[in-house]
Parts: C-alpha cells; sequence; structure tokens
C-alpha cells in the first residue's frame, strides 16, 4: 500500500508553495521512522578496549546519540502538539492522515470531510509557522 496521500492541498490562503508543503508533509510521513529510531535506541553500547585502532568519528558517541535522540523527540513532539493545537476534537484522526497519509474516506472521522480537510490545512500552516 502506498502510504504517501496522494491529494495535494491549495494552501495559497496560507501563503505556503508547493515546495514548502512538500517539505512538510514528508516531514510528518517519517513521524513513525522517528519514533521507531527514538525507542530502538535504548540501551548501552559497549565499548571494547583491545588495544587496536578503531575508525570511528572522533567526539563522544554517548553525546551524538543524546542529541540524535532530542532531535527525534523533539520533531515528534512538534507535530504531536501542532496536530492537538490544529484541531483537539479529531487529533487521533489528523495524526493518521499526517503521518500514514490514510485518507479521510477511510478514517471514521467525527466532523464533515470539508472540516477536517480545513483543520488539516490549518494543520499545515501553524507547521510551517514553527519549521
Amino acid at each position: 500500500m502506498d502510504r504517501i496521500c496522494k491529494r495535494n492541498l491549495k494552501l495559497s490562503d496560507y501563503n505556503i508553495s508547493q515546495a514548502k508543503y512538500n517539505e512538510l508533509k514528508y516531514f510528518c510521513m517519517q513521524y513513525d521512522e522517528k519514533r521507531r529510531e527514538l525507542h530502538n535506541g535504548f540501551g548501552l553500547r559497549a565499548v571494547v578496549y583491545d588495544g587496536m585502532p578503531k575508525g570511528n568519528s572522533p567526539g563522544n558517541p554517548t553525546e551524538r546519540i543524546a542529541i540524535r535522540r532530542t532531535m527525534l523527540q523533539s520533531d515528534l513532539e512538534l507535530i504531536e502538539q501542532t496536530a492537538m493545537e490544529a484541531d483537539r476534537s479529531i487529533y487521533k484522526w489528523l495524526m493518521k492522515n499526517i503521518t500514514d497519509g490514510i485518507p479521510y474516506e477511510c478514517l471514521d472521522v467525527p466532523k464533515a470531510r470539508k472540516q477536517f480537510y480545513e483543520s488539516r490545512r490549518y494543520f499545515f500552516y501553524l507547521l510551517a509557522q514553527k519549521r
């Protein structure tokens, strides 16, 4: 199943170009991938002190992991909080549409189609302001 929603929104009313919309849409489509990476990143990394030189990059690997995890968490929170801000009453359906590309017709949304897509457009407007 193709997970990318084929429907492009007309966001000219919000001064969002097609290129910016595509950037935001694909940022949101990475939500599950980022969440998996964040949850799979737990645990300790073993350090082998065998006296042999290693080809690792310089610096502190623990620090790099912590920075990456912080960035992932920040991205996830940005998407979730923006969806709640756009329309708290349909937050979970909005998240499924935005992150998984599931169309309105396949969701059991308690709002009419027009209102759903208005909330979706507002979500992208808010996300464009924050990102």
